[in-house]
């Protein structure tokens, strides 16, 4: 049996590496709706899209989207092609695929270029890196860009160790993927590959190397032929308000003004996302970089190994990813994506290291134990929430109440025990299936608990309305897009500002077949100004009909 696990190995190890992202990604992700901001926005895009067979200009209700190229909307469409339908499950598939295909690729990069230990490892830190995990879930762009991304870079990492005559594949490899990846997000889609191979070939010393005729040759001809034909097509058809819009204002602006977008954040903005988002092994990184200091370690760059190398390759790329999305003035939490790829290769050395030549012992031992005590002592705080909670808030969390109390205990008491016991795989084990099955069976928890806060509401009117078959508005609350997507056709978003004399589209809304969901903080407010008739009041949203 031995001798048949280690002569397929390999194989074993796809198959036990699919099936954790079978759970981490894809299960149960038809179980619960789509989530108000972005879910709904793009999934109603790709879905006016997939209807309308305009595959070129994006539109969101009706009126032209600039701000994202078109490629995760190109993805969808394939999807609800495929199975046949527009849902949950067909909007969510395609994210899910682009994270189990990113793991994969770190499983082979690491096991090509280290070892089959260190490609396994890595790959279920980033499959259970926390946020990684959670947005793969999440029908949005975003990991469509961390996936085009990571390919192309990694790609770009493997010119720096392959043969002479393979170099040339996968250079075109990286010029591909890097015209994807801005197909995917746009410009920061070239700026982080080409800045990440920039500083990489420096520091290997092969800068000049880029420039062979061989490789930048092909490599533009293949990105220009992804790139630049539907920008040109968008500029011919809706310049200068695709210029003004998309390059000007979703680029330019974003980056160096946050005031389109509102969206500003201090400069360590990120560094506070990653200290949540890396979790669970955020903290041992910590650990081994905070004793690493303290030793004053020096590296010899002048005789690393290959092994090294792309050790330092993931330490720069994720300084420069970290330093370019810092840099910016608008920032999401969901922008930092990218840069979970090269953490988990860095964690995934540490990891290593500790499980298999006991290094890094003291520093790692102190964090199980840390984040051991603090994950026990929550699961009993929250035995006691009910006495220190608000009552509703109480009763929105109390589903998932007994899940998370179980889970952190026994998840914070085996890390403790292993480690006393220095089986420290059995600690790594037990953080890959908690985050396992916080993602697998926790979500819907976490999402029905978040729709609770007003997004169920919204829902339920909006599918009511449109079986009724009247025109709907939503007033003072242009970013609930769960009600365009459930109510199926155009939704009228209207503002009424405190200084608003009259509606310009009074007729319509007074219109005996129109109604209205509005926040019920703002229903005095606007019943002061007309005369209103409330049909349904609930916990947050009201539906009401406007009397003329």
């Amino acid at each position: 049996m031995k001798k048949f696990i280690y002569k397929n190995k390999h194989l074993l190890s796809l198959i036990g590496l699919f099936l954790v992202c079978v759970f981490v990604y894809f299960y149960g992700i038809n179980g619960y709706a789509l989530m108000d901001v972005d879910e709904t926005r793009y999934v109603s895009m790709a879905r006016d899209m997939f209807h309308s067979k305009d595959y070129s200009t994006l539109y969101l209700n009706g009126e032209y989207f600039f701000e994202k190229p078109p490629l995760y909307f190109w993805i969808e469409c394939l999807s609800f092609g495929v199975f046949g339908k527009v849902n949950e499950f067909s909007a969510r598939f395609p994210v899910a695929l682009c994270a189990l295909l990113t793991t994969i690729l770190v499983y082979l990069t690491g096991r090509k270029l280290v070892s089959h230990r260190f490609g396994i490892i890595s790959a279920l830190i980033l499959a259970t890196t926390f946020e990684f995990s959670m947005l793969a879930r999440y029908a949005i762009l975003d990991i469509v860009v961390a996936a085009m991304i990571a390919f192309s870079v990694l790609f770009g990492f493997l010119t720096q160790f392959v043969c002479d005559k393979n170099k040339k594949y996968f250079w075109w490899l990286f010029y591909l993927f890097s015209g994807l990846a801005v197909m995917a997000k746009g410009i920061p889609g070239f700026i982080i590959p080409f800045g990440a191979m920039f500083f990489i070939t420096i520091f290997n010393k092969t800068f000049k190397q880029c420039f062979r005729p061989i490789y930048i040759i092909p490599g533009f001809i293949l990105f220009s032929l992804i790139v630049l034909p539907w920008h040109i097509i968008m500029l011919k058809l809706h310049n200068p308000l695709f210029f003004n819009e998309y390059i000007m204002k979703h680029h330019i602006d974003r980056f160096f003004s946050s005031n389109e977008v509102n969206r500003k954040e201090p400069f360590y903005f990120y560094l506070l996302t990653i200290l949540w988002g890396a979790a669970p092994y955020i903290l041992s990184g910590i650990g081994v970089f905070t004793a690493k200091l303290f030793k004053r370690v020096k590296v010899d760059f002048s005789n690393m190994t290959n092994e090294r190398k792309f050790l330092w390759f993931n330490i720069i790329t994720f300084c420069y990813i970290l330093l370019f999305f810092s840099s910016s003035s608008t920032k999401l939490i969901t922008y930092i994506l990218p840069i979970y790829v090269f953490s988990a290769y860095i964690f995934g050395y540490i990891w290593m290291e500790y499980i298999y030549e006991n290094k890094h012992l003291k520093a790692i031992n102190i964090t199980n134990y840390i984040l051991g005590s603090v994950f026990i002592i929550l699961s009993i705080s929250a035995c006691f929430m009910k006495y220190f909670l608000p009552k509703q808030l109480y009763l929105d969390i109390y589903s998932a109440k007994w899940f998370c109390i179980f889970l952190f205990f026994t998840a914070g008491l085996l890390s403790i025990i292993f480690t006393l016991k220095k089986k420290y795989i059995n600690v790594f084990l037990t953080f890959v299936i908690f985050i396992t099955i916080i993602s697998a069976f926790g979500t819907k928890f976490f999402y029905n608990i978040d729709y609770k806060f007003g997004q169920n509401e919204i829902m339920q009117l909006a599918k009511q309305e449109k079986r009724a078959g009247h025109t709907l508005y939503v007033i003072n609350n242009r970013r609930k897009y769960s009600a365009l997507y459930y109510y199926g056709a155009k939704v009228n978003y209207i503002l009424i500002e405190k200084n608003t004399p009259k509606l310009s589209n009074e007729d319509e809304i007074f219109n005996k077949n129109s109604r209205a969901i509005i926040e019920n903080e703002d229903l005095k407010e606007i019943s002061d100004k007309y005369s209103l008739e409330i049909i349904k009041k609930g916990r947050k949203y009201s539906l009401v009909k406007f009397k003329g």
